[in-house]
């Protein structure tokens, strides 16, 4: 029998996995998405403090949008396509979205 993970939006399918291996892996997930908030939250921060002159806040501006993007992404990847919620919880500024192309 293949093991297919396709169509399951938590990316276990229920019975084929032990109780304690299944616990394992969300708990891992769930501290990376912690991880990346994390990284989010920081890469803001910064942009958001930033008080030098234009050019030399482009990196900044890279390292937000980049974090974001990366969030983004490890959310799609557990299921949750939308991400009105984390742009509102973080605030994510619009200039970050337009980098992450949204």
């Amino acid at each position: 029998m293949a093991l297919s993970l396709h169509g399951d939006p938590a990316g276990l399918m229920p019975g084929l996995l032990p109780p304690s291996l299944d616990w394992e892996i969300r708990s891992e997930r769930a501290s990376s998405m912690g991880r990346a908030g994390r990284r989010v939250e920081a890469a803001l921060a910064a942009l958001r403090s930033f008080e030098g002159v234009p050019e030399a806040r482009e990196p900044l501006l890279r390292e937000a949008a980049d974090a974001v993007w990366s969030y983004f992404v490890q959310r799609e990847m557990m299921g949750f396509r939308r991400h009105d919620d984390a742009v509102e919880t973080y605030g994510i500024p619009a200039e970050v979205l337009r980098r992450v192309g949204c």
